[in-house]
């Protein structure tokens, strides 16, 4: 139980950081209205994700699948899991900018906060969802619940749990400014917003590749295993 919990830590703040995301909630945090947008920015955030992994283990119960260690299906996994975050992260090295050039995706943002919040909540799940690596880590974060071989209300706990992980890094700035107050803690924004700004590709690019070495581990020894069977 330890380490699924570990394991499910690990996978939702991987899946969490997200530059584009958290500098995008800093941006309607700095703009008008920024307590009602930032709640629901970040409501839809966590809704997205709870609802993914609930998806997929419905899904992973209709299809029977086997998630223990040295099956097939948790072996492909980790290894798909894997190559795509060692993608990620060696396209995010390779192709930074130089130093204090802002990323090439920071332009989007300003287009992104003018749009009506209904809109803009629905193009950040589309975001969320439609990223390779973060789907990998939704899929491994139900696998390692339907490996543990949970009762159906602790798998939608440890989905909520999954998925309020995944959102520390945007709760916190929400929650400074809700008990904190805009003028204390807006020019501390403005800095974080500046420093993701100009180190986010490399933290994204160094994460992705520790986690590929985690899961590559994983299944070399879950193709040993298979193969010992």
């Amino acid at each position: 139980m330890q380490h699924m919990l570990a394991e499910l830590a690990a996978f939702g703040l991987a899946v969490g950081f997200s530059p584009l995301h958290i500098a995008l909630l800093l941006l309607l945090l700095l703009g008008p209205n920024p307590l009602r947008r930032g709640c629901w920015f970040v409501a839809g955030w966590l809704l997205t994700t709870a609802g993914a992994v609930a998806l997929l283990l419905t899904v992973g119960h209709g299809l029977v699948l086997t998630m223990a260690k040295g099956s097939g299906h948790r072996t492909g996994l980790d290894l798909l899991a894997a190559g795509a975050l060692l993608g990620l992260g060696l396209k995010e090295l390779l192709t930074r900018e130089e130093e204090g050039t802002p990323p090439g995706w920071t332009d989007k943002l300003e287009r992104f906060c003018a749009m009506p919040l209904p809109l803009l909540l629905g193009v950040s799940a589309a975001i969320e969802l439609a990223s390779p690596d973060d789907l990998f880590l939704l899929a491994k974060t139900a696998g390692s619940l339907l490996e543990a071989g949970l009762g159906r209300g602790a798998e939608v706990l440890g989905a909520a749990v999954f998925s309020l992980v995944s959102g520390l890094l945007l709760l916190v700035p929400l929650l400074a400014l809700l008990l904190l107050g805009a003028e204390r803690v807006q020019p501390l924004l403005r800095s974080g917003k500046q420093w993701l700004f100009a180190r986010g590709d490399l933290l994204v690019g160094l994460v992705s590749i520790g986690l590929a070495a985690y899961l590559g581990w994983q299944g070399i020894e879950g193709l040993q295993l298979g193969l010992g069977a």
